[in-house]
């Protein structure tokens, strides 16, 4: 715990901005950052927890597929936190934060065959796709450009992931 006396910005507050993007609709972009990022954890804990625990013949292409998967998500979750700084807000940074602002549910601690885990996986980026879709909307709407600009070049990515999930979920196979 800090001892800290002084409080630097408080959580959940807007503050001015170097873009100038007006405090009201600063405010509506945080919110909606803050919960793509904390989405974004949800996504990147339960992605590298199937990294951990793929088995099978195809255990390698799939173990470092998850990671590359991870690893994304953790940059981008990255880019997220920076930009909501840019633009006068706190990221979300603690896991309780994080835990009540996610709008995606995360798989339980079992662990479950490869195929499975996949189908979770897809999901959960599905609700991460339609949710990103309206954030850039969102921003895109406010004036906010540069954000809406950040949140498609994620998309893009996001979308790519959720395209190999689905190639790897068909029915043909080498194995048998």
């Amino acid at each position: 715990m800090s001892t800290q006396k002084s409080v630097l910005k408080e959580a959940g507050s807007v503050g001015d901005n170097p873009v100038r993007l007006d405090a009201e609709k600063a405010e509506q972009i945080i919110e909606a950052l803050n919960t793509d990022l904390a989405d974004a954890y949800v996504l990147y804990h339960q992605l590298h927890k199937h990294h951990w625990n793929v088995e099978g013949a195809e255990h390698l292409r799939l173990h470092e597929f998850l990671q590359e998967a991870y690893e994304d998500v953790e940059t981008a979750a990255d880019e997220i936190a920076e930009r909501l700084q840019s633009i006068g807000g706190v990221p979300h940074a603690s896991m309780p934060a994080l835990s009540e602002a996610a709008t995606v549910e995360p798989e339980d601690e079992d662990v479950y065959d490869i195929r499975t885990s996949l189908e979770n996986d897809l999901e959960m980026y599905g609700d991460i796709i339609e949710s990103y879709r309206e954030h850039i909307e969102l921003a895109a709407g406010l004036g906010d450009h540069a954000t809406a600009h950040m949140l498609r070049e994620q998309l893009i990515e996001i979308e790519e992931h959720a395209h190999v999930i689905d190639h790897y979920l068909e029915d043909d196979t080498l194995v048998r």
